[in-house]
């Protein structure tokens, strides 16, 4: 089936579903435009196939996957990519409607060495969070969600949907709501906490415009914020202190904030708590990203290096 007879013959709803899927992990994740247009032709080339067939993208059972792929032969890094693609968008679609069966589950992976988490530099993060403007209100709310993002570690969905009751500043914690909905404690750190309180004191106010919404962090118009407009402020403060924005987005800080943790001494348990995985496996990838950084440190200053 040729391309433009695939994208023709997509239902309306598979493109509405596949935009919606594109903008979250977008978002979510910072990926590439490059990797974000491969996801969007893969999902536009299954629904094409499946179209043909007299099914969308909501009904295709784990058979019809299976088929798919052995109907498009391709190489392992193409094939990986493509079931990356189809992974994603259906768990993306089952987070969205409890009840729905992902048809990708059960699907064999292809094998492939496993990539390292990209993360910033200490001194890269100390010039992103002294960034932003702090004698402005805007500046006062993006030092502090800057601030906890590194502080804690959080999904950047987290950290716009933090409410206000979240915070418990005496204590300095925060309970956060995670994937799956689960509830977890995670503390702040003193200089974000204090970060926080200089933006609830002196920068809250005015955005809420003497209103009472339930979010932590508000938007100019004194709603809460996007998963977009923090990915974007990050991207601006980048640019700003000479960090290529490629290089950096929302899940690049909790890259940061877990690899620095194991830098200086750790446990990989208490990581696996505070990042909210719910298998230490998921974790256990910044142990490599950190014995990869001591070796380069030792190249890099050791005479035999």
């Amino acid at each position: 089936m040729k391309k433009e007879e695939s994208r023709a013959s997509i239902a309306e709803a598979d493109q509405r579903s596949i935009a919606a899927f594109v903008e979250r992990v977008w978002s979510e994740d910072g990926l590439a435009d490059r990797t974000l247009e491969a996801y969007r032709r893969d999902l536009a080339a299954l629904a094409g196939w499946l179209a043909a067939r007299g099914r969308d993208l909501r009904s295709a059972r784990r058979e019809d996957i299976s088929a798919y792929h052995g109907a498009q032969p391709a190489a392992v890094r193409s094939i990986a990519r493509r079931q990356s693609a189809f992974r994603r968008y259906y768990a993306f679609l089952a987070r969205s409607e409890p009840g729905f069966a992902d048809p990708t589950l059960l699907i064999e992976r292809p094998k492939l060495p496993r990539s390292l988490p990209k993360a910033l530099a200490e001194r890269e993060i100390e010039g992103l969070l002294g960034a932003p403007d702090t004698g402005t209100t805007l500046g006062l709310r993006d030092r502090a969600m800057l601030e906890l993002m590194y502080a804690s570690g959080l999904r950047v969905s987290e950290l716009v949907e933090l409410p206000l009751a979240a915070l418990n500043p005496r204590q300095g914690v925060l309970r956060v709501t995670g994937k799956g909905g689960k509830d977890r404690l995670v503390p702040v750190g003193e200089e974000a906490l204090a970060r926080i309180g200089t933006y609830l004191i002196e920068a809250r106010p005015a955005l809420a415009k003497g209103r009472q919404p339930p979010a932590l962090f508000l938007s100019q118009r004194g709603e809460g914020m996007t998963r977009q407009m923090f990915w974007t402020l990050v991207k601006r403060y980048a640019l700003k202190v000479g960090i290529n924005p490629k290089r950096i987005s929302p899940h690049v800080l909790r890259h940061s904030f877990a690899t620095h943790l194991l830098n200086h001494g750790a446990d990989l348990r208490a990581l696996q708590m505070l990042l909210g995985h719910s298998s230490l496996s998921t974790t256990q990838i910044y142990t490599l990203v950190a014995k990869e950084g001591l070796k380069r440190l030792h190249a890099q200053h050791h005479p035999r290096g």
